[in-house]
């Protein structure tokens, strides 16, 4: 542990979500210096050898190098914490109590729990009690979430031409009745639409859960489409796009995945 002040790394590859968890992390735990973000596996353990901090923040999935491979490089050398959508394989793999974790979208009172934990364990100077084999059981149980086939592409009618849609693309969905319509980017820039016959309910069961979030009864969006979010009255708020002047709702029912925004 530092001489002066806990310090942290905080790997997550959605810039929205990292300055969240950051900004949590201020209200949390105020003596606690973020000295490093990373947006890949590598880059955090990169980074983690030029600073050294007591306590890595690691998303489990990031492109490239995910988080727990991070963490096999970190090794006991800091306090680790995961972070991930896959509460029901990460619970299963942290229940002995070895390593900590978060589910998103993190709640406040469970990031106050991890934040007290490892309080204790730096107060009291214990070592730290991951392990190897734990490590690779961890990886073990993110091998079928990880490895899930999930929707890549998607067929619409666009005029007489039936277009294959990159999922990654997509910037939104929105329920229209019994269809659903696909706003999406081309590759030159432009801004598309079009309707297909799948219901949204269905096309967000195959959809990346770390990707895209429902905001609204009638509206998925694409993370990696939204600029900012502004918080509005009644507990609401609006979604601004980087591509598009048009905006998206954010109903009270979902306001909860961007409290720490």
């Amino acid at each position: 542990m530092s001489a002066t002040r806990p310090t942290a790394l905080v790997a997550e590859d959605e810039p929205l979500l990292r300055s969240g968890l950051i900004r949590m992390l201020a209200t949390a735990w105020p003596q606690l210096e973020i000295v490093a973000e990373a947006r890949h596996g590598r880059e955090a353990v990169d980074l983690f050898e030029q600073q050294c901090p007591d306590v890595c923040f690691l998303d489990v999935h990031m492109p490239g190098m995910s988080g727990v491979e991070a963490a096999r490089l970190i090794g006991r050398r800091a306090h680790l914490v995961f972070v991930t959508a896959y509460q029901q394989y990460a619970v299963q793999a942290f229940e002995h109590g070895a390593l900590d974790y978060l589910v998103k979208p993190v709640q406040a009172t469970r990031l106050a729990e991890t934040v007290a934990r490892l309080q204790d364990r730096l107060r009291s100077a214990q070592p730290f009690a991951h392990s190897e084999a734990l490590l690779e059981a961890l990886a073990a149980r993110l091998e079928k979430p990880a490895r899930r086939p999930g929707l890549r592409w998607l067929r619409a009618s666009v005029g007489q031409t039936v277009r294959l849609i990159g999922v990654d693309e997509i910037d939104y969905l929105r329920a229209e009745d019994k269809y659903t319509t696909i706003a999406w980017r081309e590759p030159h820039g432009a801004v598309a639409e079009a309707i297909v016959r799948t219901p949204l309910k269905e096309l967000t069961a195959q959809l990346d859960p770390e990707q895209f979030a429902q905001v609204h009864r009638s509206v998925v969006v694409n993370l990696r489409a939204i600029s900012h979010v502004v918080r509005g009255e009644h507990d609401t708020a609006t979604i601004h796009l980087r591509e598009r002047a048009e905006t998206l709702p954010v109903s009270r029912s979902y306001l909860h995945l961007f409290r720490q925004m």
